[in-house]
C-alpha cells in the first residue's frame, strides 16, 4: 500500500485531495481480489501503468486550464506582457549571439578526424616566432617520433589563364604528407604522391569545392582537365571536399610543394609552415621537448644559422590571434552582464506583478485553491513570457550573429560562417526555460506561501520587509552590470581612439592599390623591368596621377614582410628578434608615392641594376640599432645573402599595423632581386592622385592589359581602406561592445525607474502618514533619495570592483590605455549613480505632491 500511495504523489496536489482516497480504497480492492502471485504482479503492472497515464492526464488537463487563464491575464495587462517579452528577449537574443560566434570559434571542434591530435610547428628564437625553413622541418620530421605524420607547406597564388578574363587564385604547395596528417581525402580523384613533387614546376593541381562548383559547373569527368596555371599546363587530379579550406577558409587550390636540392642547404630561408598529427599518447609538452631537443643538435651542427633556433608546437585550433579570443570571451561577459540585467528586470517585473496580485490570489485561495495550485499558475505565466522572449531572441540572435561574423579569424581552415545552429536552438531553449522558471518559481513560491484572508483586507500591506531587500538587492545588481560594461565599453573605444591616432609614417589619402603578381614566365629581371616600366609609364601619364612605383609587399597588407637576419661587419648571424630586419624590393618613386620622407640620402633608382653594387634604403630604427652614431650613408651590411651599401634612410613605417612595433625595414632595389626568391617580385602597385583614387581604376587596369592582357589584378582598393581594414575587427569588436553596453545601461534605466517606482507606489500610505503628521515635501524627498544614493553606491562600488577586474583581463588589447583609466572609470561610475538617483527621483517627487488624504486611502 506504501507503493500506491508514493504512486498517487504522481498526480497534482488538488486532485489527490479529490479523488486520492477514493483511488486508494479502490486499490485497495482490486489488491485483495488477486488470489495468486502471477495475478498480484498483473495487477501492479496494470495499476502502474494506469497511474502513469492518468497522472499525465490529470497534469495535462491543468496545464491546459493554466496556459488558457495565463493566456487571458497576460492579455489584460499588454504593458507588462510586452516589456517582460522584450526583456527576455533582449538578454537571450544577446547571448545566443555571442555564443553562437564564441562557440564557432572557441569551442567547435574543426572539420577533421581527431582535431585535438593535430598541431602546427613554428621556428622560435628570442622575441619571435617564424616559419621554418625546409632543411630544418626535414630534420625534425626524419629525427622525430611524436608523429603519426608530419608535413609542411607555405601559402602562394597562382594566376589562371584560359577561363575568361585572368584570376588570381589563392593556392597552397603542399607535400605529399599534408593531407594523409590531416585525415581528409579527395571527393573525386586522389591526392599527392611523392612522385608529384618531382620536376621543376608543378603539373598536377587538386581543386576546391568551390572553384569545382562554379568554374566548372560540378563536372563529373573533371579528372584529368588542365588548367593554365602561371603558364604551365596543370592537370587536375582530384576535387577536396566541400568543407575542406586548409589552411584558411580563401584557398582554392593544392599545388605539390617542389623544392630543388639547394632550398634545403639555406636554413635561415623561412617560409614554410610544419602540421603534424601527434601518435596516440603522445602530449603536447613531449611534442616540444623533443623537438626542442631536436633544434638544439641542429644548432650544434650548424651554429651559424640555427643559433638559438628552438621549436614551437600549438594546437591547430589554438593558431589564431589571441586578442581575438579575449575579445570573443569579453563579448560572452558582455552579453552575461545584458542577460543578467535581463533577469533582474524579469525577476523584478514579476514580483511586482506577483504583489498587485495578492488580493486576487487571496480570492482563490479563499474559494479552496492550494499553494500548489497557485504556484503552478504564477510559473505557468512566467514561462510563457519566457517562451515567447525565447522565440524572438533566437530570431534576434539570428540578426546578430552576421554581424559578428568578421570577428571569425580568417586563418581558421574552416568553410561557412556562424550560425544559429541546432547546438546552439538547444542552449537558447534550455536558458529560456531556466529563465522563465529560476525568476517565476521563487517570487510564485513566496507569494504561494503569504497568501490568506489577510490579502481580502483593504489597505492590507503588500510589500516590504524581505520583498524590499529584494527589489533593491536587484537595483544594485543592474547597477554593478551597467558598470562593469560601460567601463570595459569605455576602455575600448578608448584604444580604438589611440589607436587610430598612430601615425602611420605614410600618407594614406589619395593613393590607390592593387595586385598584379607576376607568374613565373617573368622570371628574368629584364622580363620584369619591362612590364614594370611600361605599366608605370602608362599611368604615370594618366590625368590626376602624381606618382606611381610597386613594392613587394604594402604596408599593412595581408603579407608584411619576410625576415631576414642582418650581419654588421665580421659579425656572425645571431638568430633573435633584436638582429633581423624585414625585406622589400621597390621600384623608384615608392617613397615619394607614400609620401615616406627620405631623412637622408637618396631612393633607389633606375642605376641601381644586377650588374652594379647592391644597394639598400633602410628605415630610421634600422639605423638606430645598428649604428646609433654616424653617418650610416655608404655603411655595408650583409643581407639576405648579400653585402649591401646603405644609399638612404627613410622614416619608420608601420608595416605590421598600428597596434604593432614594427621590425626595422630594407628596401633594395627591384632590379637587384635575387633570383632564388622569385615570390619577392614587386606585385603590390601603388598610385597617387590628385582627386579621389577610384575614378582612375579603369584607366589603370587598361594600363596593365596594355603591358600583359593576361595579367590577373586584385584586391583593388584605397590605401586609406588598406589601413582600416588593419583596425577594422577592433573598430567592429569595440562597436559590438559599445552596443551591449547601451542596450544593458537602457535595460537598466528601464528596470530602475520601474523598480524604484514600484517601491516608492508601495509606500505612498506611509508617505501620506508622515505629511499628515507635518513632514515636509522636501524632507521626504530627501529621504526617498538618501535611499537610493545608497543603492547606487552600493551598485557603483562593487561595479567598480568588477569591472577593474575585467579592465585587467583585457589589458593585453587595450593598446596602451591603462585598466584603471580614471576618466572611463569617473564616466561610468557617474552615469549609473545618475541613472539610480534620477530613476528613484521622478516617483518621489510625484509621490511628496499627492495629497496627503488620497495618500492615506490608497492601497
Amino acid at each position: 500500500m506504501l507503493f500506491y500511495h508514493l504512486l498517487l504523489r504522481l498526480f497534482p496536489a488538488s486532485f489527490r485531495a479529490e479523488y486520492g482516497g477514493e483511488m486508494a480504497a479502490l486499490f485497495a480492492r482490486r489488491q485483495r481480489d488477486c488470489s495468486g502471485p502471477f495475478a498480484a504482479a498483473g495487477m501492479w503492472l496494470a495499476v502502474v501503468f494506469e497511474t502513469m497515464i492518468d497522472a499525465a492526464g490529470a497534469h495535462w488537463d491543468i496545464l491546459r486550464q493554466d496556459l488558457r487563464y495565463a493566456a487571458r491575464t497576460l492579455a489584460r495587462t499588454p504593458g507588462f506582457t510586452i516589456t517582460a517579452i522584450v526583456v527576455v528577449a533582449l538578454g537571450i537574443g544577446a547571448n545566443t549571439a555571442a555564443f553562437s560566434v564564441t562557440d564557432f570559434v572557441l569551442i567547435r571542434p574543426l572539420p577533421f578526424p581527431q582535431p585535438d591530435k593535430l598541431v602546427r610547428v613554428y621556428e622560435k628564437i628570442p622575441g619571435y616566432k617564424m616559419e621554418l625553413s625546409p632543411g630544418n622541418f626535414r630534420d625534425w620530421k626524419n629525427r622525430s617520433s611524436s608523429f603519426e605524420s608530419f608535413g609542411m607547406y607555405y601559402t602562394s597564388a597562382v594566376n589562371w589563364i584560359g577561363n575568361g578574363d585572368p584570376q588570381r587564385l589563392h593556392s597552397v604547395a603542399v607535400d605529399s604528407d599534408v593531407l594523409p596528417t590531416l585525415s581528409v581525402k579527395p571527393i573525386l580523384g586522389r591526392w599527392f604522391t611523392p612522385t608529384d613533387e618531382k620536376g621543376n614546376v608543378a603539373d598536377t593541381v587538386l581543386i576546391s569545392y568551390r572553384v569545382w562548383q562554379s568554374r566548372f559547373g560540378a563536372d563529373q569527368s573533371i579528372i584529368g582537365r588542365v588548367m593554365n596555371l602561371d603558364g604551365h599546363s596543370t592537370q587536375i587530379i582530384g576535387v577536396m571536399p566541400l568543407d575542406f579550406r586548409f589552411p584558411s577558409n580563401y584557398v582554392d587550390l593544392w599545388l605539390p610543394l617542389i623544392f630543388a636540392e639547394d632550398t634545403y642547404a639555406d636554413r635561415a630561408n623561412n617560409f614554410v609552415v610544419g602540421v603534424g598529427r601527434l601518435k596516440n599518447g603522445v602530449s603536447l609538452q613531449r611534442a616540444n621537448s623533443e623537438l626542442d631537443s631536436i633544434a638544439a643538435q641542429l644548432e650544434r651542427e650548424f651554429p651559424r644559422a640555427n643559433e638559438r633556433t628552438r621549436a614551437f608546437v600549438i594546437r591547430l585550433s589554438d593558431d589564431f590571434s589571441r586578442s581575438t579570443a579575449l575579445l570573443l570571451k569579453a563579448l560572452c561577459g558582455a552579453a552575461f552582464c545584458v542577460l543578467l540585467i535581463a533577469c533582474a528586470n524579469l525577476a523584478n517585473l514579476l514580483l511586482s506583478r506577483a504583489v498587485t496580485r495578492r488580493k486576487e490570489l487571496a480570492v482563490r485561495a479563499a474559494m479552496g485553491a492550494g499553494r500548489e495550485r497557485l504556484v503552478r499558475q504564477l510559473i505557468t505565466e512566467s514561462l510563457m513570457l519566457a517562451v515567447a522572449g525565447g522565440v524572438i531572441g533566437v530570431f534576434l540572435a539570428g540578426v546578430g550573429v552576421p554581424l559578428m561574423a568578421s570577428l571569425v579569424p580568417s586563418q581558421l581552415p574552416i568553410t561557412d560562417r556562424p550560425a544559429v545552429d541546432l547546438r546552439v536552438l538547444l542552449f537558447a531553449s534550455g536558458l529560456t526555460l531556466l529563465t522563465g522558471f529560476a525568476f517565476g518559481a521563487w517570487p510564485a513560491w513566496r507569494m504561494g506561501r503569504g497568501v490568506d484572508i489577510d490579502g481580502l483586507r483593504e489597505g492590507a500591506r503588500s510589500g516590504g520587509g524581505r520583498r524590499e531587500r529584494l527589489r533593491f538587492a536587484l537595483v544594485v545588481t543592474e547597477v554593478m552590470a551597467s558598470v562593469v560594461l560601460l567601463v570595459s565599453a569605455g576602455l575600448l573605444l578608448r584604444a580604438l581612439l589611440r589607436v587610430q591616432s598612430v601615425d602611420p609614417g605614410f600618407r594614406a589619402e589619395n593613393v590607390l592599390t592593387m595586385e598584379t603578381a607576376l607568374p613565373p614566365k617573368y622570371e628574368q629581371a629584364a622580363q620584369r623591368r619591362g612590364f614594370y616600366t611600361q605599366v608605370l609609364s602608362g599611368v604615370r601619364r594618366l590625368p590626376g596621377v602624381v606618382n606611381a612605383a610597386y613594392i613587394t609587399y604594402l604596408p599593412m597588407g595581408s603579407m608584411r614582410g619576410g625576415i631576414f637576419p642582418v650581419e654588421i661587419g665580421a659579425s656572425s648571424i645571431t638568430r633573435s628578434a633584436n638582429n633581423t630586419a624585414s625585406m622589400r624590393y621597390v621600384t623608384p618613386g615608392f617613397f615619394d608615392t607614400l609620401r615616406i620622407p627620405l631623412e637622408q640620402g637618396r631612393d633607389v633608382s633606375e642605376s641601381d641594376t644586377s650588374t652594379s653594387a647592391s644597394v639598400a634604403v633602410v628605415s630610421r630604427s634600422f639605423v638606430r640599432r645598428y649604428w646609433p652614431e654616424g653617418n650610416p650613408i655608404g655603411r655595408q651590411f650583409k643581407f639576405a645573402m648579400h653585402d649591401r651599401t646603405v644609399v638612404g634612410v627613410v622614416r619608420d613605417v608601420r608595416v605590421r599595423g598600428l597596434e604593432r612595433d614594427s621590425e626595422p625595414q630594407v628596401y633594395l632595389s627591384y632590379q637587384q632581386q635575387d633570383p632564388y626568391i622569385p615570390f619577392y617580385a614587386p606585385k603590390d602597385l601603388a598610385i597617387r592622385t590628385v582627386g579621389a583614387p577610384e575614378a582612375i581604376t579603369p584607366a589603370v587596369r587598361a594600363a596593365i592589359r596594355a603591358a600583359d592582357a593576361e595579367q590577373p589584378i586584385i584586391d583593388v582598393k584605397t590605401m586609406e581602406r588598406v589601413v582600416e581594414e588593419d583596425i577594422e575587427t577592433r573598430s567592429v569588436q569595440a562597436r559590438l561592445l559599445t552596443a551591449f553596453a547601451a542596450l544593458a545601461f537602457l535595460l537598466a534605466a528601464v528596470g530602475i525607474h520601474g523598480l524604484l517606482a514600484f517601491a516608492v507606489s508601495q509606500r505612498t500610505r506611509e508617505i501620506g502618514v508622515r505629511m499628515a503628521m507635518g513632514a515636509r515635501p522636501t524632507r521626504i524627498l530627501a529621504m526617498v533619495m538618501r535611499q537610493a544614493a545608497l543603492v547606487a553606491l552600493a551598485g557603483v562600488a562593487l561595479g567598480t570592483f568588477f569591472a577593474y577586474q575585467a579592465a585587467l583581463a583585457m589589458q593585453s588589447i587595450l593598446a596602451g590605455v591603462r585598466p584603471d583609466d580614471a576618466v572611463t572609470f569617473g564616466a561610468a561610475a557617474g552615469l549609473c549613480a545618475a541613472m539610480t538617483i534620477f530613476g528613484s527621483w521622478i516617483p518621489a517627487w510625484r509621490a511628496v505632491r499627492v495629497d496627503p488624504i488620497i495618500a492615506l486611502r490608497s492601497e
